[in-house]
């Protein structure tokens, strides 16, 4: 006992000079192995490798320095990390290598052109044009629909029957359709489109059936 109080009496007087405590400035701290010795491990941190990212300490494969009760307690039983030797450092590497998931290339979109933007225009209109759109409506009396059908209707059933987005503006219906039957909408696309050959006016045909 008489050589621990010994020690920390040595301790203090490194520590003070003059009557002033040298950690009262961290400027002015002497760092001396004696006190080292005397504080005992707790100074002395472990180097370990780090198994999975942990908020505020690292990433997975990250080599840290932590104190030893740490990896002792915490991190070893939960296998959070392992000693940084050689051993276990070339086992981290190559299983980083097997499981770490590929990088995602990046997919640059390529701006389209005016001809592309054409094509794909012309390709609706043809779709328009070919298809037949089949409604079903409720009837009153000689073949009268209970509730007419209106252009929003028409642009509702285009983009679910035939996948082509349009506006009411695309859709030449001065009054709604108040009957059963077969209809052709005329269509008022861009003249840009080029019409086939024979062909005056895109149109759409609508069909209206009764349930």
């Amino acid at each position: 006992m008489a050589y621990i109080q010994y020690g920390r009496n040595i301790v203090r007087h490194i520590n003070t000079i003059k009557g002033t405590t040298f950690l009262q400035n961290s400027d002015r701290v002497l760092h001396h192995p004696l006190l080292y010795a005397a504080q005992g491990v707790r100074y002395r941190k472990l180097e370990v490798i780090l198994t999975t990212t942990i908020d505020k300490l690292g990433k997975a494969g990250e080599t840290v320095k932590v104190a030893p009760g740490y990896f002792r307690n915490h991190l070893m039983p939960k296998l959070l990390a392992v000693p940084n030797i050689d051993k276990f450092a070339y086992l981290i590497s190559e299983q980083r290598k097997i499981y770490q998931p590929k990088e995602v290339e990046e997919v640059k979109e390529v701006p389209k052109t005016k001809e592309d933007t054409m094509k794909e225009y012309q390709t609706a209109a043809k779709r328009l044009d070919s298809a037949k759109l089949v409604l079903r409506r409720f009837i009153k009396v000689d073949n009268e629909l209970r509730s007419p059908v209106t252009k929003d209707e028409l642009v509702a059933e285009v983009a679910r029957q035939l996948c082509v987005l349009i506006e009411p503006e695309n859709l030449h219906l001065p009054s709604p359709l108040s009957s059963l039957g077969e209809f052709e909408v005329p269509l008022r696309l861009p003249r840009s489109i080029p019409l086939p050959e024979g062909k005056i006016q895109w149109t759409l045909n609508v069909k209206i059936r009764k349930k």
